[in-house]
C-alpha cells in the first residue's frame, strides 16, 4: 500500500459578495469572514522529511487570497462574471493554489471553504 501524507493549513480572509439570481437575503450585499482549509497531498517526503513545509503552503495561500481579502468579490475576476458562491470560490482557490504549489511530489488535494461556523463546502478533483 502506497503512503500518502495529507498536510493541512487553515487561514482566513474577509470579503463581501451578493448572489446573482438568488431569491433570498443573500441576494443583497453582505460579508463573511471566510475560513479556508488547504489540504496538500504528498506521496514522498523531501530530504528533510517533509511533504511540504507548512510555511510554504501558508505563504502561497495568503499571497493568493490577498486579491480577495477585503474586497467585494462581485468586482473581482472571475466573480464579476460568475456567481461568487462558496462552491465557485472554493474551486477558484483550488485551481489557483494548484498552479502555485503542485509539483512532482505534492498536489492540492482539497479546499474546504467555511462561509460561517456552520456551513462549508469542500472542493476536490478526481486524480
Amino acid at each position: 500500500m502506497a503512503a500518502r501524507y495529507t498536510l493541512k493549513v487553515v487561514t482566513d480572509f474577509a470579503a463581501a459578495h451578493s448572489l446573482r439570481n438568488y431569491q433570498g437575503s443573500c441576494e443583497r450585499l453582505h460579508g463573511h469572514n471566510w475560513k479556508v482549509e488547504v489540504e496538500v497531498s504528498a506521496r514522498t517526503l523531501d530530504e528533510v522529511g517533509m511533504g511540504l513545509d507548512f510555511k510554504t503552503i501558508r505563504r502561497a495561500t495568503n499571497d493568493f487570497l490577498d486579491h480577495l481579502d477585503h474586497y467585494n468579490l462581485n468586482d473581482v475576476p472571475p466573480f464579476d462574471t460568475i456567481n461568487p458562491t462558496a462552491e465557485n470560490i472554493a474551486a477558484y482557490i483550488f485551481k489557483g493554489l494548484s498552479e502555485k504549489l503542485n509539483n512532482e511530489r505534492v498536489s492540492i488535494s482539497a479546499i474546504t471553504l467555511w462561509e460561517t461556523e456552520r456551513a462549508c463546502v469542500r472542493y476536490s478533483e478526481d486524480e
